[in-house]
């Protein structure tokens, strides 16, 4: 048996010789697989932005969400597998119910982030379980301000000004660093969020996608939902309108060479 999964990539609770557990390796690549998933948290709230690739024309629009609203001030932005994404939102809706009926209050993200990452881990440990083939973005507004955390299929969760996950990360993540996310709004971060997705996307592989953006911010009363339709078709603009001055740029210095 060798180290490059052979014979250790039969359960998530054996190591190979070089430390490595291959079923979360595994996990984390139906993640990269996946639509992109983009998480920013700005002066006055948290955006949260998901490329839903669609594999058939026939698909119902809006149906399938990867962003959705675990608790009134929670939102969830997941990239992997939908039905892993389904069950891990429910465990969030059920540790805020149980927190809120508890103590009486809403639940601080911090807590949140680390029940879920504790949850995930959970299943890393036993044979007879296998990891979850999602990461998780949690975005909320607490008595600390606002919050962004991801969670890895590995139970890791760490807070974030800016994340991603996805087959786009690696581009959401340069993109995401150029921006000045402390003196940003989000209706500003909104149409940036866009932007990114629309930069991530691969037109080459799939060309089918629906843009799905969500905040928690002041202007939705420190609730998260949807934004407005307006606001939504002025970000796809905005998106659509930088993505062809980038390829007009290409153009131009390719007509110089």
């Amino acid at each position: 048996m060798t180290s490059i999964g052979t014979g250790y990539d039969l359960s998530v609770s054996t190591y190979s010789p070089d430390g490595r557990v291959f079923q979360v390796e595994y996990a984390q690549k139906a993640v990269d697989n996946s639509g992109t998933a983009v998480g920013l948290r700005v002066k006055d709230g948290v955006v949260l932005a998901v490329e839903k690739i669609k594999h058939s024309r026939l698909l119902v629009p809006h149906a399938n969400r990867r962003i959705m609203t675990a608790s009134k001030h929670i939102g969830v932005a997941t990239a992997g597998w939908i039905s892993d994404t389904r069950h891990l939102v429910k465990r969030v809706r059920d540790e805020a119910r149980d927190y809120r009926s508890t103590y009486k209050v809403e639940i601080p993200a911090k807590i949140i982030a680390e029940r879920m990452g504790m949850y995930a881990q959970a299943y890393t440990l036993y044979s007879a379980v296998r990891p979850f083939g999602v990461s998780t973005i949690i975005g909320t507004v607490d008595a600390d301000g606002p919050q962004l955390y991801m969670i890895e299929p590995s139970g890791q969760y760490v807070g974030y000004r800016g994340c991603a996950a996805g087959k786009g990360k690696q581009v959401a993540k340069t993109e995401i660093e150029k921006l000045n996310l402390d003196q940003m709004t989000a209706r500003e971060a909104i149409k940036e969020a866009a932007r990114i997705i629309y930069a991530a996307h691969d037109d080459s592989k799939d060309k089918l996608f629906e843009l799905e953006l969500s905040w928690v911010c002041a202007e939705s009363n420190g609730l998260h939902m949807h934004v407005p339709q307006d606001l939504f078709d002025e970000a796809i603009q905005h998106a659509e309108r930088s993505l062809n001055d980038d390829d007009d740029d290409d153009e131009m210095e390719g007509d110089d060479e």
